[in-house]
């Protein structure tokens, strides 16, 4: 199983699970992946994903380079159902990195190790970022004279400090958790053994708000970014109007003044 893909207590869990390749994305995965986030998106129960990694050392390496980029190249013919159904669908592979998927749910990204080249780039995706002392992070595509074509020329310098994020892509050298804490591109740093249980406790408190609301102020966000004041001011109304006809929206304040937990259905 190259993908664990779990839920619990409105939690989904997506666990990449292919130690043995530096959890490197084969088309397995890929194909798996995209599944699985089309499911967590549809699913109403679910409010909040973590996403992590299997093993002590990597988070994610990217993409296979012995399976993956010759198949999406051409330079080799699909040999199973999984290289099938990447090749007649070419939004899977988007789909599967996040890049340019239109999800509007929380993700929290609980990395165990290094998140290099492509598994650098499915971070842009995610909200929260919580990482162990040793991870590191990087984009070595120059080095080898490729593109890192995963959505970092346009993201990286939205999420770190300009001058920070051109040094990354330009040298290809790797920077340390400090470093990316340093400059925002995560959260916080816990110790290995608190990876999870950090990003369940974070999980659990966004599990509890009101999923609409959620789900619109992340959507605005997203959506908002690089539009003139003006523009995004007239577009946040068009996402929190919503909000606020909902059931959630009554029953929110009125669990407030009642002095108890709210019922949120996402109505």
């Amino acid at each position: 199983m190259v993908l664990v893909y779990e839920k619990k207590n409105n939690i989904a869990y997506l666990r990449l699970n292919r130690p043995e390749a530096r959890n490197a994305f084969d088309p397995e995965l890929v194909v798996t992946m995209s599944e699985a986030w089309e499911d967590y998106k549809n699913d109403k129960e679910m409010r909040c994903a973590i996403l992590t990694g299997t093993g002590d050392s990597t988070f994610c390496a990217g993409a296979d380079l012995g399976k993956l980029i010759p198949l999406i190249t051409g330079a080799r013919k699909p040999e199973n159902e999984f290289d099938e159904k990447l090749v007649k669908d070419p939004m899977t592979t988007p789909r599967a990195f996040l890049r340019g998927y239109q999800l509007y749910k929380p993700v929290i990204a609980a990395i165990n190790g290094h998140a290099i080249a492509g598994g650098f780039e499915l971070l842009y995706g995610t909200d929260i970022r919580i990482a162990c002392p040793d991870a590191k992070f990087g984009l070595q595509e120059v080095k080898w004279a490729i593109f890192p074509a995963g959505g970092s020329t346009v993201h990286l310098t939205r999420q770190m400090p300009y001058a920070k994020a051109m040094e990354i892509l330009l040298t290809g050298e790797l920077i340390t958790a400090e470093e990316a804490l340093q400059y925002g591109f995560i959260n916080k740093i816990v110790p290995r053994e608190s990876l999870i249980e950090e990003a369940e406790k974070i999980a659990g408190i966004i599990a509890k708000n009101g999923p609409l609301a959620v789900s619109a102020v992340k959507q605005s966000v997203l959506n908002n970014i690089g539009l003139p004041v003006k523009e995004g001011l007239e577009k946040e109304f068009e996402y929190s109007a919503p909000v606020f006809m909902s059931k959630d929206a009554q029953e929110g304040p009125r669990a407030f003044k009642e002095k108890r937990a709210p019922q949120f259905k996402g109505e």
